[in-house]
């Protein structure tokens, strides 16, 4: 298994995207693909006290390197030899089996959709973070990549999730949900309201394990394996649950310090804080899967340090290995709306 790295897209780049990688290679044994300034790279690698390229890891160099300024709609055109731009120039040649970079969203998903390209048959692509709850976490698609959609759009992103559902968190016939405003069917905007009718059909032909409308609250709750939203609305979502995470771990810390007794309780529970911090962070998880690409391509977050890219490129290997693309292209006749 090759799992192809944008060494120079995110925050800590290089530093951190090549020691992350480095860690995912020695701990779980996938080759690497290191995208970028060849030199920042190996004085990355030799500072981690390495004196030569370890086993298994490559170096492709790429001179140009696509910052948060750059226009991501056209970053990769104007930029060919960005480490964006190679890396998906390799993922598209059969040079890896799948891609991590915690670059530019925009960017990342136009070059996946312009050099990889779509599903033929798929719409458009989609973001699908997991999200923890009690049950585990659901996929939640789309978070970002398609501000404004069809009810085919919703339709589609619904097959995409259950695919990703079933394949990559081992779930048997994953439970889809429409998230809206109220549980009824009559609720929601025309949007919800058509999307609805699409999923409801399918699930009445056996194509979809469609449960209903859901209301974020009881997404929380284990109400559905798959949220199903137009981008808009689920990076919204998303970045709230993000910032609750955060408020609840900055309270928890002040109250356990504040006197005594207070921090002897927190002594006894650190273990406990210490796993539920695990699973509110999305480091954890390690990136968001890009639903609808020919091949496995996994977003990590733009501020990801060593173990978030670990485990983005673990993401990325499971990904590769369970075949969820060509999964998708095998059902794409079932997402017709037609």
């Amino acid at each position: 298994m090759k799992i192809i790295v944008d060494a120079m897209g995110g925050d800590k780049a290089p530093g951190e995207i090549v020691s992350g990688a480095l860690r995912a290679a020695n701990e779980s044994g996938v080759e690497i693909v290191l995208c970028g300034r060849g030199e920042d790279i190996l004085r990355v690698i030799e500072g981690m006290g390495l004196g030569e390229l370890p086993r298994g890891i490559e170096i492709v160099d790429a001179s140009e390197v696509i910052d948060m300024n750059d226009d991501p709609a056209n970053a990769v055109r104007l930029k060919k030899d960005s480490s964006l731009a190679v890396a998906f120039g390799l993922l598209r040649d059969g040079r890896g089996d799948a891609l991590v970079s915690a670059g530019s969203t925009g960017a990342i998903l136009s070059g996946a959709t312009l050099i990889v390209k779509r599903v033929r048959g798929v719409r458009r692509a989609a973001l699908a973070p997991v999200i923890p709850n009690t049950n585990g976490g659901f996929v939640l698609v789309d978070c970002g990549a398609n501000s404004e959609c069809t009810a085919e759009y919703l339709y589609q992103f619904a097959f995409m999730g259950s695919i990703y559902a079933e394949d990559v968190l081992m779930l048997k016939t994953p439970r889809v949900g429409l998230l809206n405003n109220g549980v009824e069917r009559t609720k929601g905007t025309p949007l919800q309201l058509e999307t609805y009718t699409l999923l409801e059909k399918a699930d009445q032909e056996g194509l979809i394990n469609f449960v209903g409308n859901i209301e974020a609250k009881d997404a929380m709750k284990g109400a559905c394996d798959v949220l199903v939203c137009d981008g808009f609305t689920g990076n919204v979502l998303l970045k709230s649950l993000e910032g609750m995470a955060s408020l609840i771990i900055s309270e928890l810390k002040t109250i356990f310090s504040n006197n005594w007794r207070s921090k002897f309780s927190a002594v006894i529970i650190k273990k406990s804080m210490s796993e539920l911090k695990a699973k509110m962070s999305p480091d954890s998880i390690g990136g968001t899967a890009l639903l609808g690409i020919t091949k496995p391509v996994i977003k990590a977050h733009g501020s990801s340090d060593a173990e978030a890219i670990s485990n983005a490129v673990r993401q990325a290997a499971k990904a590769a290995e369970t075949n969820i693309s060509s999964h998708l292209e095998s059902i794409v006749t079932r997402m017709k709306t037609e």
